[in-house]
């Protein structure tokens, strides 16, 4: 689409185009594979000669479209989607990783990323190195190793809602020779656009405010086409080096700023195959097109249950970075000066037992796992996603016992911030 559009306009209009007589409304293509006459024009498709579909674990239409909207929406070249958030964060290392490699990650990521990235991926022969994200860029470059091969953050932290300072992260990565990988999940491009600050590879769980229905599990890559993989030779061989599962094709050079995802799909997405599925990826897009109406009702109503909460004698603290006192503020501003997400969390006055009675008293807010999405739902960690722990290990963790996580939704604010009171002061 042409470069003059905006976020809301490529929200509805990106991604499908159809021509004369096609449907008007993205379809399904709910089919594994796909049919030709010429069996030569099936040979060039598996040696990526031609572009074409011929098999939904690498390609399909419907998946294709919803990725190049994403990839719009966040001012890149490339996207590719996956079945999980997850499955993104994995194969966006993994593309350009392997056994006996390394890379380095901000602390302060979603905990099951700090799984996969500090126990999983380690037993692959893939080594992470945690840093603070608050550190300096002397203390963060300690970190860096010549076995190292990228940089790893969130722009904002879940649940820690630590936001990042882009700009020193991208510094890092590229005075180390290694690009900056960057999860955008909770700010969504609605409200931060990462590679505008220097980073070159972001990530999504789309099942979060992407979907904002929680409806369908799932995850996006997108890349930027500004890191010069040739550049360092010998540091990215993937890339720069013949695939000889594809008779020695050497992607930089075929595919040109195309060449990180077109690896993804064709190499990591062929032999490990998590796919989003037709259906999921059609549904994601019903999502992505209100995501800027959304977006903005999810800040606005949590800034004002955080100034409630702020407010309130029963509420001993709250972390918020729309907050003028918030550590994060300022660099919120900065990158996100529409509004960060809808997320929040504070932890009430009493003991951990108080905590539960308070959550189970919420009439309206639910008690659930997930995150992001248009209902105003809540978790306490200690409780439930960490309850295996005792205070002294959860301190260690970075979850405070009293940490309570609020995803605050699109219903009217009144009555989101009615239901805490009535919870709040029985």
């Amino acid at each position: 689409m042409s470069d003059n559009y905006r976020q809301e306009t490529i929200c509805i209009q990106s991604g499908w185009k159809p021509k004369n007589g096609e449907p008007r409304i993205l379809p399904i293509y709910q089919s594994t594979t796909f049919k030709y006459d010429d069996s030569d024009q099936m040979g060039r498709l598996f040696d990526l000669e031609e572009n074409g579909y011929f098999y939904t674990r690498l390609q399909n239409p419907t998946n294709d479209a919803v990725a190049a909207k994403i990839t719009e929406l966040e001012g890149g070249v490339a996207g590719m989607l996956t079945s999980s958030g997850q499955a993104a964060n994995y194969y966006a290392i993994f593309n350009i990783c392997e056994a006996g490699d390394h890379f380095v990650c901000s602390s302060t990521v979603y905990g099951g990323t700090f799984n996969l990235f500090g126990v999983t991926m380690k037993k692959m022969g893939i080594d992470c190195t945690f840093v603070d994200p608050d550190a300096s860029e002397e203390e963060i470059g300690k970190a860096f190793r010549p076995n190292t091969k990228a940089l790893f953050a969130e722009t904002i932290a879940n649940p820690a809602l630590v936001v990042v300072d882009i700009e020193k992260f991208a510094r890092i990565a590229h005075s180390h020779g290694v690009p900056l990988i960057m999860d955008n999940t909770f700010p969504t491009p609605i409200n931060c656009q990462p590679f505008k600050w220097g980073a070159d590879i972001v990530t999504h769980s789309t099942t979060k405010y992407m979907d904002g229905h929680a409806m369908c599990v799932g995850g996006c890559i997108v890349d930027s086409g500004n890191f010069d993989w040739t550049r360092y030779p010998d540091k990215f061989p993937g890339l720069t080096q013949p695939d000889e599962s594809y008779h020695g094709i050497i992607y930089t050079e075929r595919f040109g700023k195309g060449a990180y995802i077109t690896k993804a799909t064709a190499q990591v997405m062929r032999d490990l195959g998590s796919i989003q599925s037709p259906q999921n990826a059609f549904l994601l897009n019903v999502g992505l097109e209100t995501l800027h109406l959304r977006v903005p009702r999810h800040c606005e109503n949590a800034q004002k249950v955080a100034e409630f909460l702020n407010s309130h004698e029963r509420v001993a603290w709250v972390n918020y970075a729309g907050l003028p006192d918030n550590p994060y503020h300022a660099l919120a501003q900065k990158y996100m000066p529409k509004g960060t997400c809808g997320v929040i969390s504070f932890g009430i006055k009493g003991t951990r037992e108080e905590t539960v009675a308070f959550m189970d008293r919420l009439k309206m807010i639910a008690i659930v796992t997930h995150v992001a999405d248009a209902r105003t739902c809540v978790l306490h960690p200690a409780s439930h996603t960490h309850r295996q722990l005792n205070d002294e290990q959860l301190r260690e963790a970075g979850v405070k016992p009293d940490l309570i996580r609020l995803s605050v939704g699109i219903e009217h604010v009144d009555d989101i911030i009615g239901d805490l009171r009535q919870a709040l002061e029985q």
